[in-house]
């Protein structure tokens, strides 16, 4: 029988720091809480970076070891940060303690064991392209043709994949709920899973899902590997808990088996990200799967000024489904209350903020402390441009500029063909899209085309009575002929129809299909085609039409070093703007169906969509230090329906009046 022997904490050395002197008391609680489970609830803006780090060096400088603390974050980056800041606190060697991501320690854990589960420690990790790529690879071993039919892409596949690993549904349940216009095909895509599951084995090959359900498969599947992490890992430490997907959770509870000492820190009001797996339950029910857990809360915030938390503590108040808490300011009040803009229209919207964005440069605020956030990317179309036109300079971290993204472009091509019969570019492009036509292809029907005289003319009355007559891969056949004719539907009279009725005849025709079987994005990408139509409405000319996206497109989309360090307004979505703040952020289309989203409204029985909805509206409005501003535009001008008039959000609603400064706007005539 062996001997147990404990080390007991070395009494803190004089060196130590004044833990009391450098955190309020709030934080000075978490970090310095006893032994067991503790939940940290930390308010958006009030240090939670800062209460990991301390407690981190709190335990190093109470004699815990290095290598017996695990910190698991959702990047490397903040890892690293977290590490640099306690090398800087305390004296210790870093290198030892475990920190990282899920991926990272999982992959850590991994090497050392794989053998257990019929992999070798040398085994490969599947970036993005070649998870890809193997997945093709699995398709034509599963002998589908995906030419034959719009089968879902790799890129799509890969999603369904990693969201059934995730979320730990059945593959036909994501199918059917997140991917239903692919039901149909749902017995060869479960037939290519499990093809990809096996040539990962053949191959020696794991993607980056695998890295975590395979550790998580090693441990509970050999309990004396289990028993040796539980047994090294007396402190476990959550950055983000509320970000956690199923599996996640799974495996942290797993690996605290032994000793019980876990903190995980988050901010249930920050809990956006379910589209991706991550589940709200996880921080909500911390403390009844932990029933002896410690709840501390951290609602001192350091980023705002009091007008914007009030605002910000009445915009979640409505949810049911939180930990109750109130973020209360460090900073002093400023006497500029929130501002609530309607507008007229979308284009209005923009005018207003290229105007006010000017004058608070003016003002001394530099653009680059200025944000622009929005729901959705197409809701930054008109303001794209408007910035553009005053020669305003802006980053968007949400994409590409609006012009710039593939399905737009694609769109572009069938109508600058439809104009200009010489287009080479536009033709291949369209081409291409089509099931079964390579480059090789595209190059063999352009010469085709040019064959048979049918670049010649300006218009054509009937591209159908040339193309049909061209050779195409069996394959294609369908889809050619329903580009001939839709092309035709471009010039029906022999003359460009106008251009909202081009993008209406394209979508319908040819490339709604496209759309859904090429990206995981379909519907958003969607709308930014319905927003382009909108905005086409605007024009009666095609030539005009595509000269103005021209220009649009004509600029660089890759800023040099120069201009990355000069002024720019930052253009996000709510989703990449979490984590960061700026001085003044203004929150764009505030009305029912953008903001709360339309797709969220419609299929949410329970309203948990709905409380997600309103995270995010509050997470926008946290990312403001100084000012805050709220637009949205009565009119939504529709070039089928007429002008749509627009209710104001409702998020605006739950507001009290006298938090908020209502705007006038009105137009100037001199």
């Amino acid at each position: 029988m062996s001997r147990q022997y404990t080390l007991q904490p070395r009494t803190p050395s004089a060196a130590s720091i004044n833990y009391a002197e450098e955190l309020n008391a709030q934080q000075l609680a978490a970090v310095t809480c006893p032994p067991g489970p503790a939940l940290v609830i930390a308010g958006a803006g009030s240090g939670k970076t800062r209460t990991l780090t301390y407690r981190v060096a709190y335990l190093l400088d109470n004699g815990v070891q290095p290598d017996n603390i695990l910190l698991l974050t959702f990047t490397n980056k903040a890892a690293r940060e977290m590490l640099d800041r306690v090398e800087a606190l305390v004296t210790a060697d870093t290198f030892r303690l475990w920190g990282g991501t899920f991926h990272s320690i999982g992959n850590r854990i991994l090497r050392r064991n794989v053998e257990k589960i019929g992999y070798r420690p040398n085994f490969s990790i599947l970036d993005r392209e070649d998870q890809k790529d193997l997945i093709s690879t699995a398709i034509v071993e599963s002998a589908i043709d995906p030419k034959a039919v719009r089968f879902p892409k790799p890129d799509v596949l890969a999603n369904m994949f990693s969201l059934a690993v995730n979320t730990e549904e059945e593959l036909h349940e994501i199918v059917a709920c997140r991917f239903p216009y692919f039901s149909h095909l749902t017995d060869a895509i479960e037939k290519v899973r499990a093809r990809y599951e096996e040539k990962k084995v053949d191959t020696n090959s794991m993607d980056f899902d695998d890295l975590l359900t395979k550790t998580y498969e090693l441990l509970a599947n050999n309990p004396e590997i289990a028993a040796r992490y539980q047994h090294q890992f007396q402190f476990i430490l959550v950055d983000e808990y509320q970000d956690t997907n199923k599996i996640q959770a799974d495996f942290i509870d797993l690996l605290a088996g032994e000793h019980g000492n876990i903190m995980v820190v988050g901010d249930d009001a920050q809990s956006i990200y379910s589209w991706r797996g991550a589940n709200f339950e996880n921080i909500l029910k911390f403390p009844k799967r932990y029933p002896e857990a410690q709840v501390y809360k951290i609602e001192c915030n350091y980023r705002s000024v009091p007008e914007i938390l009030r605002f910000s503590n009445a915009a979640i108040a409505a949810n049911r489904k939180q930990f109750e808490k109130e973020l209360r300011a460090v900073r002093p009040d400023r006497e500029i209350l929130p501002g609530v803009i309607p507008l007229n229209d979308p284009g209005t919207q923009a005018a207003f903020l290229a105007q006010r964005i000017l004058e608070l440069r003016d003002e001394g605020i530099e653009l680059n402390e200025i944000a622009v956030l929005y729901r959705a990317h197409f809701h930054s179309m008109e303001i794209q441009m408007e910035l553009t036109r005053r020669g305003i300079p802006f980053v968007i971290t949400s994409g590409l500029r609006f012009f710039e993204q593939a399905h737009i472009k694609d769109v572009a091509a069938f109508m600058k063909f439809a104009v200009n019969r010489r287009d080479e570019v536009a033709f291949k492009r369209m081409t291409r899209m089509l099931p079964g036509i390579g480059g090789k292809s595209a190059d063999n029907l352009w010469r085709s085309w040019t064959e048979c005289g049918g670049s010649k003319d300006a218009v054509p009355e009937s591209f159908s009575k040339f193309l049909l007559e061209f050779k195409v891969p069996a394959k294609a056949k369908k889809g050619w002929e329903q580009l001939a004719y839709t092309l035709d539907e471009l010039i029906a009279g022999g003359a460009p129809v106008a251009p909202t009725e081009m993008i209406h005849s394209v979508i319908e025709g040819v490339y709604e299909d496209y759309l859904v079987s090429k990206y995981t994005n379909f519907e958003s990408r969607r709308q930014d085609l319905e927003q382009l139509m909108r905005y086409a409405g605007g024009f009666e000319s095609m030539e005009e039409f595509l000269s103005q996206l021209a220009l649009l497109t004509g600029v660089d989309t890759e800023p040099t070093a120069a201009e990355r360090d000069s002024e720019a307004v930052c253009l996000s979505s709510v989703h990449q703007a979490k984590g960061l703040e700026w001085r003044v952020v203004f929150v764009v289309w505030l009305t029912e169906g953008m903001f709360p989203n339309a797709r969220v409204l419609e299929h949410d029985e329970d309203e948990e969509g709905l409380e997600e909805e309103r995270r995010l509206f509050y997470v926008a409005a946290t990312r403001a230090k100084d000012e805050l501003y709220l637009t949205y535009p009565y009119i939504w001008p529709s070039s089928h329906s007429g002008d749509v008039v627009q209710r104001p959000s409702r998020f605006l609603e739950d507001i009290p009046r006298e938090y908020v400064e209502e705007w006038e706007v009105g137009r100037s005539f001199a």
